[in-house]
């Protein structure tokens, strides 16, 4: 089992390497944005992306999850069928979709802001928005192919150089030719055109004239249910933005938007999991000792989560107003929703949580209740919006996405254990739960909006690892085989 958890380990940080680097670097922008753009202009960034998540769901339809699956059926295994047949399939599909929208783009002022001011101004960048999204839906597939082939130093380098072609593009574009927010949507679509172009190879390479309605009626088949449930799954994610704006204003959106984004900590986290995650249960599912394996791997899933969620939360304040002058990590027009930031970042360890949870259902093929529950998640979502937005702003906004994504947790988690039971480390997860409601507690009580002094919130954050000693989270043995580990890296062995 030891072995097993270091591979998925080694996995992890490589994918990691695209993801934590590519995500930092764009968190860069977020500083940087806040900082130069008003918080209106923000809020018109934020729905608009808010929409393109949406239509990138749309634009790939579960296909992706199809060939993640069908590609590891022994009688796929060493052809190009699967791969051909799912791509020509995109690839009709996704110029079908960007004519339909280039055809409506008239009507679509309401993705940009209900302000007829602010959509008639910005109705250009759609016409970006679909050029991506065109573009994204061709590089997804090769994705999952380097994937599949455990070539995640590939993988990573083509994440990461996308990843700094827009960051680039966009210091370039700001600050030498001081374009507005045009600048954030051309700057990804040339970063777009990369990522298509640097897979040329590999979907060439994967391409044949082995179409098969066979095959495609086996991708629709397991993808299509992943429709509506990758829709509902980026309606939890996005929908709370179009609402904030309706239900307050633009201004608040950026606000909003800006903080929400500080959750990226998290969300890296649990991506590059994510990432290395889905092939390891597939390939180690019919292990004998896999139902302890994946338990494990929850345990020190949500121990990693944790120790990200608490120490973000202890020192959020001083991280967004580190700076220079009046340069900030956050733009002061956009500190009245820092304290946002810890409720989304426990939404994204729930989302974490979903991400284990959902290994029982591509493990035994069932993806017919995954848009069932993930549906409960979203249109709770929606309500709790509706409810909580007009009376705590965007604090109810930030619950409202937390709440969700527990439902969305506990439903999987519930479900899943009649498909594929695992046999979870309940007393330990339990006690992280309980810690971190305790770090909750002490944030909202004694350091959101107080003078702490940094020293106690130092002593705060140091007792948080030493109490999953002492109520044996982490045993001593764990602890002394980290110690070892760390010890050989630093001395080169």
């Amino acid at each position: 089992m030891i072995d097993k958890l270091k591979q998925l380990s080694k996995e992890t940080v490589i994918y990691g390497i695209s993801t934590v680097v590519g995500r930092f670097l764009n968190f860069v922008l977020v500083p940087f944005y806040s900082n130069i753009f008003a918080p209106d202009e923000m809020g018109v960034v934020a729905n608009l992306y808010a929409y393109m998540a949406i239509f990138n769901i749309v634009f790939i339809y579960g296909m992706d999850s199809a060939l993640l699956k069908v590609s590891t059926l022994p009688e796929y295994r060493g052809t190009k069928k699967v791969f051909t047949t799912s791509y020509i399939t995109v690839f009709t599909t996704g110029a079908v979709f960007s004519l339909i929208l280039y055809l409506l783009m008239p009507y679509l002022g309401v993705s940009i802001s209900v302000n007829p001011e602010f959509a008639a101004k910005y109705q250009h960048l759609i016409s970006y928005s679909i050029n991506i999204l065109f573009l994204d839906a061709l590089s997804v597939l090769p994705f999952i192919v380097l994937r599949l082939e455990n070539k995640a130093f590939t993988f990573s380098m083509i994440r990461l150089i996308n990843i700094v072609i827009n960051i680039g593009l966009n210091f370039v574009l700001i600050l030498i030719f001081k374009m507005k927010i045009e600048a954030v949507f051309f700057a990804n679509l040339i970063a777009s055109a990369f990522s298509f172009l640097a897979l040329l190879p590999i979907t060439y390479s994967n391409l044949s004239f082995e179409f098969d309605f066979g095959v495609l009626k086996r991708l629709m088949k397991f993808g299509l249910p992943f429709l509506p449930a990758g829709l509902a799954a980026m309606v939890m994610q996005v929908v709370d933005k179009p609402i904030v704006e309706r239900l307050t204003n633009i201004e608040k959106l950026g606000i909003y938007n800006a903080n929400y984004k500080l959750g990226v900590f998290m969300m890296l986290f649990v991506s590059m999991f994510q990432f290395a995650w889905q092939p390891f249960f597939l390939q180690h599912a019919d292990d004998d000792d896999a139902r302890d394996l994946f338990a494990k791997v929850f345990t020190y899933f949500t121990i990693v989560g944790s120790l990200i969620l608490v120490f973000l939360t202890i020192f959020i304040e001083d991280i967004t107003s580190l700076g220079v002058g009046r340069i900030h990590f956050l733009g002061e027009a956009f500190w009245s929703g820092r304290n946002i930031i810890p409720v989304i970042l426990l939404g994204y360890l729930f989302y974490g949580f979903y991400v284990n949870f959902n290994a029982s259902f591509y493990i035994k093929e069932k993806s017919i209740p995954v848009p069932i529950l993930l549906g409960i998640g979203a249109i709770s979502n929606i309500v709790l919006n509706y409810l909580l937005v007009p009376q705590f702003e965007l604090m109810g906004a930030a619950f409202a996405t937390l709440i969700s994504y527990m439902l969305i947790a506990i439903g999987f988690f519930y479900y899943g254990r009649r498909l594929f039971e695992i046999n979870y480390e309940y007393r330990k997860v339990g006690t992280l739960l309980l810690l971190i409601g305790v770090v909750f507690v002490i944030y909202y009580t004694l350091i959101d909006g107080a003078n702490v002094s940094l020293f106690v919130k130092i002593l705060f954050a140091a007792a948080y690892p030493a109490a999953l000693v002492l109520l044996r989270v982490v045993t001593p043995r764990e602890v002394t085989v980290i110690k070892s580990t760390i010890l050989r890296k630093v001395r080169g062995r």
